[in-house]
């Protein structure tokens, strides 16, 4: 160990104002401490920091050798968030220092207004072993903590910095010190070159140290580390806070003009079969069509068979598709290069990824890569069973949310927790909390609490979680969410306190909305309505009544007080316009214009090297006008497409506009369904909305011709798991050959095994599955021996389907469970040209039904 250069040593970097300042000292063994003090007091004690690598222990034996300091103005736009544009200025100051066999290390520590931040630099890189950085809290401090777990869905505790039980905390962390000051810690600018940290903790301590995911960081060259970040100052401060974005690094976007944040409807938690339904899909996009709700997600249980036709039922009626996806079917580049661009060709919007449950540095990595990969694809994202925010919708525009809540989805909802999140989670970022639902029963808040969630939660996307049916039993709930935007140009904490009360308001435009969520007995809510501007303003409010919602409305003027009573665990939302007389401040809901576009033919086989000419006509049958119309034709991959695009500047009530192309299937087209679509798109006066809200993109209204290539036909007796598939879908996996369902990655089954007798050949599913192969009226028979995998050792059911050309049923073998013993199940097919096999769920759910198409085979000529 060197000794040190000099005596112990301080340095203080002030922000801005010169409210808050932080320390870094250095003591006389060459050991570095951080802390923080706001208005001349210590809000955060001084604490060891420091770094361990393979090649140096840089947390002591340290010798200062130079300073630098600088200015940092940040200028930047969000496309989501509680401020979309941001003006803020750091001041930074690096101190350089060496250590064991001139090892170097900078210390670069950043400060604003609302807090200060460090992180360290290794010129050299190296391999981090570990790192001494650690925070000290008064230990009567008040805290709200969680628990630490890598998908951040724990329940949050309030407790003392000292009283919290030994172990590790997930970020962000709320401490109060002192009277009306608080400290948030977390962390900034983590990506692949790094993992992600918690603070874990000694009982009776007021020390929280920083614990990093891997016990080895990989970093080949020079290593910044994530920023380590306390925002400090009242609670205002603390909840308006983008400290954590300002430290990130800017946008790898130079286009955003695509994202599109809005409100979703969402069917999973209310439903949880729904997302395998897509009629029950269609009745979801209908609900959004009619409240103007942009967007609808469907999760689980889709199948590729039938989302890209849901899809374009949807953008005809101006609603665009999410789609669910386990991050496990997108975790290499070859299934990332084959899934993104399919479903943009579907015209799907963007994706929900799920279960990443790590903080690892290989997960990072991995987000990085999803990230670039769906930006390229124009696919915005949310993150769900997900790590937290660290600034990455500031460098990545494309994501609207994430998770890492204990949302809805828990179905078991409390006021008192609900109060805390807007002062600890939702301060870093999106927060897919999915609120507003009246399925969840076990719940003690009061249904205007309910419906201020989806105001007082901040999220791009907004996922309301319930049933359109009980929206609608709800009208004047229903009316408020089809009324509230999900992106913010101004948010303002009015009143409240972890654990108790939050009152907050956002401005979009020149609109302000008040929301407010309670813990607390009944009460009546004060707000000063300083944040309005000149001039008179109508106050419409949502509360809680004696006997359900109830709608008031009144004239204030900037610097009255809003009052509203609330129930114990209730809530309200205000809505506030410049008064004009109007009795509202509904704007209107976007109505898309009802039209049709038919295409000529609607299905056609096509052999490679051959052509099929198909004529569109799209008509508005009624109404509009709609301007800008355009109608044209998209080859798909391998195909070739010729004729001219088709405009329309005005069309009205009645018009039609109409095309002819010729789609080429090129000499190395796979074998397979393909679609060729032909899409008309325009723009219709009236449609409400600001020029970059979701509104004001063009519909899309598009129609496929479902093409098929066929594949030689098969010939003698071959087994099913040898021929290829025109489509398949299944429940959880891919469906796999010869051998049973592993439920995630192709090839991960075993052998197929039913009542004791293991079978060589065959199919492995997991209902609902399906596959369709091409037979082309050259078989005349189809046997095999179905069941239930014997690995399925808990109850399952499934009902086994073989359909024809057209849907039509040629053998089913009922429900069959798992104590059954196997079915021989033979079916004609005299004529057949496409054979389905289809699994579906007997009535008991999906989690047991392992079904196995045991020696599939058919019987063909030669």
């Amino acid at each position: 160990m060197p000794s040190p250069a000099q005596a112990a040593t301080n340095w203080t970097v002030t922000g801005p104002g010169g409210t808050v300042a932080a320390r870094l000292g250095l003591d006389d063994a060459g050991r570095l401490s951080f802390g923080v003090d706001r208005g001349g007091a210590a809000v955060l004690a001084p604490a060891p920091i420091g770094i361990t690598t393979t090649a140096a222990d840089l947390s002591g034996g340290l010798a200062f050798t130079s300073q630098s300091s600088r200015t940092v103005h940040e200028r930047y736009t969000r496309t989501t968030g509680k401020q979309l544009k941001r003006d803020v200025t750091l001041t930074e100051s690096t101190f350089s220092f060496t250590g064991t066999g001139g090892a170097r290390l900078d210390v670069a520590v950043r400060v604003s207004a609302e807090g200060a931040a460090y992180r360290y630099v290794l010129p050299s890189g190296g391999e981090v072993t570990g790192e001494a950085s650690s925070w000290t809290l008064p230990a009567d401090a008040p805290a709200w903590l969680l628990p630490y777990s890598p998908n951040y869905e724990g329940i949050r505790t309030e407790t003392t910095a000292g009283s919290a039980a030994a172990g590790d905390y997930g970020f962000p962390s709320l401490f109060q010190v002192g009277t009306g000051t608080y400290a948030l810690l977390t962390e900034s600018d983590v990506d692949g070159r790094y993992d992600g940290a918690r603070l874990t903790h000694d009982a009776g301590s007021g020390a929280y140290r920083i614990k990093l995911a891997d016990p080895r960081i990989a970093a080949a060259d020079r290593l910044a580390t994530p920023w380590r970040v306390a925002v400090v100052g009242d609670l205002a401060t603390v909840t308006g806070s983008m400290l954590a974005d300002d430290l990130a690094p800017p946008s790898k976007l130079t286009d955003t003009s695509w994202v599109r944040p809005g409100t979703v409807a969402w069917s999973w938690l209310s439903e949880h079969s729904s997302p395998s339904d897509p009629v029950r899909q269609k009745q979801y996009i209908d609900f959004a069509a009619r409240n103007g709700w942009p967007y609808v997600l469907i999760d689980e249980g889709w199948s590729a068979d039938w989302v890209p036709e849901v899809t374009r039922y949807a953008r005809a009626r101006g609603v665009d598709v999410l789609l669910w996806l386990h991050w496990t079917s997108l975790d290499t580049e070859q299934e990332r290069d084959a899934k993104l661009p399919q479903f943009r060709a579907w015209g799907v919007a963007g994706i929900k990824v799920d279960f990443m449950d790590s903080d690892s540095q290989a997960r990072f990595r991995w987000y990085d890569d999803i990230l670039a990969a769906t930006a390229a694809q124009h696919l915005m994202v949310n993150f769900h069973g997900a790590t937290i925010p660290r600034g990455i919708q500031r460098t990545w525009p494309h994501v609207m949310t994430l998770e890492a809540i204990r949302g809805a989805e828990q179905f078991r909802t409390r006021a008192a927790t609900n109060t805390m999140f807007p002062y600890t989670r939702n301060v870093v970022g999106g927060m897919d909390y999915t609120p507003v639902t009246w399925a969840v029963t076990d719940r003690d808040t009061t249904d205007a609490h309910e419906v201020a969630l989806a105001l007082v939660y901040e999220s791009g996307w907004n996922h309301l979680a319930d049933k359109p049916e009980t929206y609608e039993a709800h009208p004047e709930a229903l009316r408020t969410l089809s009324q509230l935007p999900t992106t913010w140009d101004e948010t303002r904490l009015l009143a409240g306190a972890p654990g108790r009360e939050t009152v907050v308001a956002r401005r979009h435009g020149d609109r302000w909305f008040v929301g407010g969520i309670s813990a607390v007995p009944a009460h009546t809510v004060s707000a000063q309505l300083d944040f309005l501007g000149s001039g008179r303003y109508l106050a419409e409010t949502l509360r809680d009544g004696d006997h359900g919602l109830v709608r008031e409305s009144r004239i204030v003027r900037r610097g009255d007080t809003l009052a509203v009573p609330e129930p114990a665990n209730g809530g309200f939302v205000t809505v506030l316009c410049a008064y004009t007389g109007s009795a509202t401040c509904d704007e209107p809901i976007r109505h898309v214009p009802a039209t049709t576009l038919t295409l000529d033919p609607s299905t056609a086989d096509v052999h490679p090297g051959e052509s099929v000419t198909v004529k569109a006509v799209f008509t508005l049958p009624a109404g509009g006008p709609i301007t800008g119309v355009r109608l044209a034709p998209r080859a798909p991959e391998g195909w070739t497409v010729s004729g001219p695009v088709v405009t329309d500047e005005r069309m009205r009530g009645g018009d039609s506009l109409s095309g002819t192309w010729t789609f080429h299937a090129g000499a190395d087209v796979p074998d397979g369904r393909a679609d060729l679509p032909v899409a008309a798109e325009f723009t219709f006066t009236g449609d409400p909305g600001s020029p970059d809200a979701p509104g004001k993109r063009p519909v899309h209204v598009e129609e496929a011709v479902r093409a098929l290539v066929p594949p030689q036909n098969p010939s003698g007796n071959p087994a099913v798991s040898d021929l290829p598939f025109l489509s398949e879908s299944n429940g959880y996996g891919p469906v796999e050959r010869d051998r049973s369902n592993g439920e995630d990655g192709a090839g991960d089954g075993k052998p197929l095994t039913i009542r004791g007798t293991v079978h060589p050949k065959g199919l492995g599913m997991h209902a609902p599955g399906e596959v369709t192969i091409w037979t082309g009226g050259a078989c005349t028979r189809f046997s095999a021996v179905v069941g239930i995998d014997d690995e399925v050792t808990q109850s399952g059911s499934v009902d086994f389907q073989v359909f024809g050309d057209d849907g039509r049923l040629l053998a089913a073998s009922g429900v069959r469970r798992s104590a059954d013993p196997a079915l021989p199940l033979t079916a004609d097919l005299t004529g057949v040209r496409v054979l389905t096999l289809r699994a579906t769920d007997g009535g008991d759910g999906k989690n047991f039904d392992h079904a196995d198409w045991a020696d599939a085979a058919l019987s063909c000529g030669s």
